[in-house]
């Protein structure tokens, strides 16, 4: 059996696969704590982390009704982007800034101006700077806390930074490594030349982890840590990736012509690519993925996350607000929802904040907004799936994961948006399935598309087709998203 981990956002996942049976056995997950602060700060603290991974890994070997010595392998998925800076006795310098955090948005400005414009980043990197990505993280720590930047021995991701915690082992691979803005996407390997521009004090071949194939292992969980856990010698750890990357292993997004969309925190629309994509726009990133090619991809900043602090708000529970947003027509009565209340990365406004527009009288009722609220945070996912051209135009189908998949309405939703039949693996944590399947591939379990066919499999009863008329209705409101983005924004 194999043991895949998803650290997101808002909590460690983690589920046990039987790669000869072909079946997910158990799963459980345990909720992180999220801090938030003026100026777009948005932080962890990855000892919460390690909490979470021992609760939710305890309790699906429990659910499985299995022994840990029956684990021949790890696979972790993080959230990208995530800096986690340690001195030289591996003692965290500061809370890790996650993907979220915008409060480093004049650092990436002046890094993008630093190294000549959008059309300098391409040239560098493959791929233009975003506020989210961990430079501008590392440039704001040198200008804010200067005494625990002088210190820094170690850069680590997320995910790396568990592959530490299991193995001892300081190691990245080309799929999560995309995103740090240092790393030459179109190369695979770490660009020394930006990184001295973000932190010129710093040795690269020092503070940055040893780059690895995404098929070779970080290396065996600790002798003490694998006695502790009561797993048995030898366990490998994967490569492991981005949550993204991992995400499209485990929707068997490996090969041309298929997309994943993530209904999740954030959400995300990627497309394999056998070779290293110019998209002609600063909004998609060229990203590696976390097996071999390119995952070119696009991410927005306000899915559930939005739909969240929504419900929450109204005081409803998921099935209430399920029930609301089945109670609201196509296009909410004239409400338009822009909800970037973490900015937005897609479009490209960082310091954005949530706004509602064409209320009234008669239509401000709360289905309207809720529904207004997730129609504009699937419009952003359809704006990038727009951007991402000939490889998402191809596609016959969208894979849908994250939690908002679990909604009927908002599957449809997508659908109809999209114009694109819709399907759901079976396995809502796509993220951390892919890290399981992608150990079994490093431990010599067999190809990865074999592994794929597998282990990923499609829930028949979550499928959706577009409906002819809602289709032409939400044409007209997805343009109304776009001139209330253009009247705002002067985003067109």
């Amino acid at each position: 059996m194999y043991l895949g981990v998803d650290c997101g956002t808002q909590s460690t996942k983690v589920v046990v696969v039987d790669v000869q049976a072909g079946r997910l056995i158990a799963e459980a997950s345990r909720p992180h704590r999220l801090t938030e602060g003026a100026g777009g700060r948005r932080e962890q603290a990855p000892e919460d982390w390690i909490g979470a991974f021992r609760g939710a890994f305890h309790e699906a070997l429990a659910r499985a009704g299995a022994g840990a010595e029956s684990i021949r392998g790890i696979g972790v998925s993080g959230q990208q982007h995530g800096m986690v800076a340690l001195d030289a006795t591996g003692q965290l310098l500061h809370p890790a800034k996650l993907w979220c955090d915008t409060e480093t948005d004049a650092h990436n400005q002046a890094l993008i101006e630093r190294l000549g414009g959008e059309a300098g980043c391409l040239e560098a990197l493959g791929l233009v700077l975003q506020t989210g990505y961990t430079a501008s993280k590392v440039a704001w720590l040198r200008d804010t806390h200067p005494e625990a930047y002088r210190r820094i021995d170690s850069l680590m991701l997320p995910h790396e930074y568990l592959n530490f915690w299991l193995t001892g082992e300081k190691a990245a691979e080309a799929g999560d490594a995309s995103g740090t803005g240092y790393f030459d996407t179109r190369t695979r390997r770490w660009s020394n030349v930006v990184f001295a521009a973000i932190a010129p004090e710093l040795d690269p071949e020092r503070v940055l982890p040893r780059l690895i194939d995404s098929r070779e292992a970080v290396g065996r969980v600790r002798a003490s840590l694998a006695q502790e856990l009561g797993l048995g010698d030898g366990v490998l750890v994967s490569s492991g990736g981005g949550d993204n990357m991992l995400g499209a292993i485990g929707t068997g997004n490996i090969r041309p012509g298929r997309v994943t969309m993530s209904l999740g925190t954030s959400g995300t629309v990627c497309a394999w690519s056998e070779t290293s994509v110019d998209a002609g726009s600063a909004m998609v990133a060229n990203f590696c993925a976390s097996h071999a090619g390119w995952l070119p991809l696009v991410c927005t900043m306000n899915v559930t996350s939005a739909s969240t602090r929504i419900r929450e708000l109204f005081g409803l529970d998921i099935a209430g607000f399920n029930d609301a947003l089945g109670g609201a027509p196509i296009g909410a009565d004239g409400v338009t929802a822009l909800p970037f209340f973490n900015g937005e990365r897609v479009p490209s406004l960082p310091l954005a904040t949530a706004s509602l527009a064409g209320l009234t009288s008669r239509n401000t009722t709360v289905p309207n907004v809720c529904r207004a609220v997730v129609e504009g945070a699937t419009f952003g996912l359809r704006y990038g799936l727009d951007l991402l051209g000939p490889l998402a135009a191809g596609a016959s189908q969208v894979r849908l994961i994250g939690g908002g998949a679990r909604s009927a309405v908002w599957r449809q939703m997508v659908a109809d948006i999209t114009n694109t039949e819709v399907v759901c693996p079976k396995v809502a944590d796509a993220a951390a399935l892919g890290a399981a399947i992608q150990a079994a591939w490093c431990a010599g379990e067999g190809e990865l598309e074999a592994l794929c066919e597998r282990l990923v499999h499609l829930d028949d009863r979550l499928g959706v087709v577009p409906n002819g008329e809602n289709v032409q209705a939400y044409r007209e409101v997805y343009e109304r998203y776009r001139a209330t983005l253009l009247n705002q924004h002067g985003v067109g």
